[in-house]
């Protein structure tokens, strides 16, 4: 069998079609038989890659964190702000609406996963040792400019990441809108106790949104009264 040439490219042909076809039939549904077909690649091409289904999948979630990744380093370089606090403010906002359609795309793909413990706890480490980590920094420098009066930093943006990520994730506790609308409002008033006063209306209302278009609200027409 003659060596490919470029494996880059066919690594990269691979994530692009399995993204796709998760995207359109779901990651249950969908079989490595299925990618091998739509690729039009041999089963050797695409095992040598990938032992699984499962393998492909982390493959897609690790290249869309760094793009997430990439956005974040972006905009904490391009975005102008009078303090730290406001900058933050906008970051999280841009975040947020930044993401569009291929983050609701990949809403749809990990939907599948979402209860699994594994995936969870995999989920939840990255984002306290990548994005924890640089949120402090902007509170550290709030807290030096006296826009924002949190006295633990780093502990402070682990919390608000774990909230965010995985408790307010109506399709993980199976929630519907107006159960998460409540919970955000009450990190928002959380943060606020913390001294980090960073969770602004537009960002519920993006956050809720997104969850919307990537139909993650149980289908209920229960109201909460509290």
């Amino acid at each position: 069998m003659a060596r490919n040439k470029y494996p880059e490219q066919t690594l990269e042909q691979i994530l692009k079609v399995s993204t796709l076809i998760f995207t359109e039939k779901g990651y249950e549904k969908t079989s490595i038989q299925d990618i091998i077909d739509a690729l039009g690649m041999s089963k050797g091409a695409v095992y040598h890659h990938f032992r699984s289904k499962e393998d492909i999948l982390k493959a897609v979630m690790d290249k869309e964190l760094g793009r997430a990744e990439q956005l974040l380093a972006r905009l904490i370089a391009e975005t102008e702000a009078p303090n730290a606090r406001e900058k933050l403010i906008r970051i999280l906002e841009q975040m947020i609406l930044d993401s569009g359609l291929q983050q609701q795309s990949m809403d749809h793909i990990l939907s599948a996963q979402i209860k699994n413990p594994q995936f969870v706890l995999e989920g939840l480490k990255k984002g306290v040792q990548r994005d924890a980590i640089i949120i402090a920094e902007l509170m550290l420098q709030g807290k030096q400019d006296g826009s924002l009066q949190v006295e633990q930093p780093l502990e402070c943006a682990e919390v608000f990441l774990l909230l965010t990520n995985i408790w307010i994730n109506p399709l993980l506790f199976e929630r519907n809108r107006e159960e998460t609308v409540s919970r955000l409002h009450f990190v928002q008033h959380m943060m606020k106790g913390l001294g980090a006063d960073i969770v602004s209306d537009l960002l519920i209302q993006s956050i809720t949104e997104r969850h919307a278009q990537a139909d993650s609200y149980r289908n209920t027409n229960q109201q909460i009264n509290l």
